[in-house]
């Protein structure tokens, strides 16, 4: 299996997939990756820290990303989520504004989204590690299967749920998701917050708002969005 302890709330759902033989070959080559000096973020021990943050049980919202930075010391298991003193990327700069707008909050100095995922928010990337400067360099390796299993689970659960799809890359990973289609959990759908797409439709989305709404009206906690 992938060096990397998996949170006893999602055991259940993940020990089947990485004990599989492409759960293997995916630590193996991993392993052989970083026995080779290969740069790997995040580094060991933080790869499924979104799902240490938010068990399975307490999953209220939903956020796909794509692939961690590729930056040194900006990745941290978090999708869009990089630690505090790190300068903001341009997609995280473009979320707090959007996050201004909608609520009425101050923008963040911090680009650390810890207070999101211990509110049961799964800050989850389709795939959990990247090349130092290569974006999307690990893609197709065996991560998509971990990760899937890890959204059906949510999406198999008949507590209702916010799915947020930034983007046609995450809207096309959670097409595969038949739960999403029966009404009981709210799926928000937009355009990409990176600075080439987020004037087509992700500025005035109100996925905050909108998301507590769903939340409040099924007799869940809302989210409190705040990052001060």
């Amino acid at each position: 299996m992938i060096d990397e302890t998996v949170p006893e709330s999602w055991r259940n759902v993940l020990e089947p997939v990485l004990t599989s033989t492409d759960g293997r070959r995916l630590a193996q080559w991993l392993h052989e990756e970083e026995a080779k000096g290969e740069v790997i973020y995040p580094p060991p021990g933080t790869r499924l820290r979104a799902l240490e943050l938010t068990a399975l049980e307490q999953v209220k919202v939903v956020i796909l990303g794509q692939d961690p930075y590729h930056g040194a010391g900006q990745a941290t298991g978090l999708a869009f989520s990089v630690p505090p003193g790190v300068r903001l990327p341009p997609s995280l700069r473009n979320i707090f504004k959007e996050l201004h707008t909608d609520l009425g909050l101050p923008m963040p100095a911090s680009g650390d989204l810890t207070p999101w995922a211990q509110q049961g928010v799964l800050l989850l990337n389709t795939v959990l590690t990247v090349a130092e400067a290569r974006a999307g360099s690990h893609a197709g390796i065996g991560w998509e299967a971990v990760t899937h299993a890890c959204l059906q689970a949510v999406a198999a659960r008949q507590l209702p749920s916010v799915f947020v799809l930034w983007g046609a890359h995450a809207q096309a990973r959670a097409s595969g998701l038949p739960a999403l289609t029966t009404g009981r959990h709210l799926v928000i759908r937009s355009a990409h917050p990176s600075p080439l797409s987020a004037s087509r439709g992700f500025f005035g989305s109100r996925p905050f708002s909108r998301a507590n709404l769903f939340l409040k009206s099924n007799g869940r906690a809302e989210v409190d969005w705040r990052l001060t």
